[in-house]
Formats: C-alpha cells, structure tokens, sequence
C-alpha cells in the first residue's frame, strides 16, 4: 500500500515521494467514471522536455513528424562520441496505460537518452494516438506505420550509420503490449525490407484478463498503479463490448487465436518484473506463455520494484535494471554478429 512503511517509496528521498503522491492523486482525478479524460489536467502534471539546440552529453536528439494528422511522430536519439561501426537501433513505446504521455516527457526523455549512451544505440521514441478517443487497434496500427517510416530511411536526420538489420523493439507497461503485439505483426508480415528485429524488451509489460489475480488482489493500490486505474485504462482502449479477455489484454487467454510457436522471425524476449507491481502475475504467465510456444524467453525480477520504478532515477534498482537490458542487448547483438 502507499502509505505504509514498508512500501519501496521509501527507499526515495521525501521529494521524491511528495511528488508521487501529487501526480497519483491527479492523474486519478483526470480520469473520469463516465469513461472520459480530462486532458488539461494530465497535461498540467505532464512535464516535458524540449529538444536541445544542438549536441548535448554526448547525443544528437531531434523530433520527427510522421502524420501530423494522427500526432504521429518520434524522437530519435543518436550517440556522437562513439566510434564503433554500425549502430543498433531501438523503438521505444512509452507507457501511460494507451492514454497519455508522450516521447517528451521528461522521465521518458531521460529513460530514452539513458538507453542512447549505455547500448550505444539509436533510439526512436515514438508518439501514438490515445484513448479513449482512438480505441484499439489504433495504437497498434501507429508503430507499425513508424516502422515502415524509418523501414525507408527517407527522412531528414536518420544516422547514416544506424542499423536496422539489428532492432530492438522495447516499450514499458502500455509500451510493452504494444511491443509484442508489434512484434507479432513484424513476424508475420513481409513489408518491412531494412528493418530485422533481433530483440524485444517488455519493461513490466501492461497484460490483464478477467480473473483478478493473486498480486491484483494484494497491491490493488499499489504504488503509482491501482487496480481500478488498470480497470479504467482497459476499457478506455478496448472495442466497445470487449472484455478483458480479448487478445489484446490477455494474448495467451481463454480467447487467444494467437498461436506464435510457427512466427520463426518472433524475436527473443526479455520480460522485466517488479515484486511490487500488481500486473506482475500477468507479467509472468507472459513469459510462461511464450516458453510454451517455444520462443526464446527471459525474466528478471527485481524485489522492490513498483510499476514505473525505471523512470525514477533514484531508485536503488534502476541502475540494476539498465544493467539488465544491456546484458540482453549484447548477448542478442553477438549472436547475430558470430
């Protein structure tokens, strides 16, 4: 629960912690019963960060529009104080429950420049439409149009020495369903001729289904995620009439017609868990779904991890978790290397 003691908040200076506090409180006042948002409020308790005029601790970083009719666009992060060859490329999703925040939003701003500098990688944060107003598959539908964007290389600002033969697809909570359901698509589809994606990233992916779960059940006001938010997120994104079940939410539920064990091209995965997220049992059934499918699979937990935890970099485990993807990173990058 928050407010008690032995919650992992405390291990965050009190700043910290007051300003969690606030923007919970609200972020869930934005969130109306009727099923509607109150976009000015979260865009009050959204702190954003604009692009530098030039060169900064080592990263060229700019905004690319997409579809300016959608809000479809990213930032792309480029190292330039490296000297190796060809550089690996990420495309991150950022979370938000499908519903808000953005590319610029200063934890995602400096997540994203974090993963730039420690992977030596290009990284593409990408913007995607919200619910409610534009309900699944519309995010969906959005990164894959990213990907075949970049697929091109026809655009301004594209590091020559970006390589896309070896992508990472990555995305926390929101972010990290979409990354997966993306990566199906990857998989299965033949449109994409530079884009080859050897890895994908799920950082406390966002899963659920009709059952309440063991860990739903405990840390349904968890810190940063409660139980009715998850709620609210779903049926805000969900088609009208779906439950919690659909292939959306559940992929390896009772409606699953998701069979990946014949996708040969579906990317070896790494799954990050937090012992204090309540979508942590989904998170794990995840990763058991796709051993069972006979993908390749990882999981790290870590013990005082709350949803969200990576963003904060206080946090005694988010230095570990950087770790953590960079040790995947590697280990997928010689692979296709050797």
């Amino acid at each position: 629960m928050l407010g008690r003691n032995n919650s992992p908040l405390r291990l965050l200076p009190w700043k910290t912690r007051i300003a969690v506090t606030v923007f919970s409180t609200i972020r869930g006042s934005a969130f109306r019963n009727d099923g509607t948002v109150n976009r000015s409020l979260l865009t009050s308790i959204n702190i954003t960060t604009k692009v530098p005029s030039e060169a900064i601790d080592g990263l060229k970083i700019s905004d690319v529009t997409v579809d300016p009719k959608r809000n479809l666009w990213f930032r792309i992060y480029t190292p330039t104080n490296t000297t190796t060859g060809p550089l690996p490329v990420f495309v991150y999703f950022h979370g938000g429950g499908f519903a808000y925040l953005s590319p610029d939003t200063k934890h995602f701003d400096t997540l994203c420049r974090r993963l730039c500098r420690e992977n030596s990688a290009v990284v593409v944060s990408v913007n995607y439409r919200y619910s409610p107003e534009f309900k699944y598959p519309c995010q969906y539908e959005d990164g894959f149009d990213v990907l075949k964007f970049i697929d091109k290389k026809q655009f301004k600002g594209f590091p020559d020495n970006a390589d896309l033969s070896r992508c990472f697809i990555a995305g926390d909570s929101a972010g990290g369903n979409l990354s997966h359901h993306l990566a199906v698509r990857v998989a299965k589809s033949d449109e994409l001729k530079e884009v080859g994606v050897i890895g994908l990233i799920g950082i406390q992916p966002f899963f659920g289904g009709q059952e309440r779960t063991e860990s739903e059940i405990k840390l349904r006001n968890g810190p940063l995620l409660s139980l009715d938010h998850t709620d609210w997120f779903w049926k805000a994104f969900l088609p009208q009439g779906s439950n919690r079940d659909h292939l959306a939410c559940n992929v390896f539920g009772p409606d699953c017609s998701q069979d990946i064990s014949k996708l040969e091209k579906f990317p070896p995965t790494l799954v990050v868990v937090g012992k204090w997220d309540l979508l942590q049992d989904w998170q794990r059934r995840y990763y058991q779904g796709l051993k069972r499918f006979g993908k390749e699979a990882y999981i790290v937990e870590f013990e005082n991890a709350f949803h969200g935890f990576y963003s904060l970099t206080e946090f005694p485990e988010t230095p570990m978790f950087f770790e953590e993807v960079k040790n995947f990173v590697q280990n997928q990058l010689a692979k296709v290397s050797s």
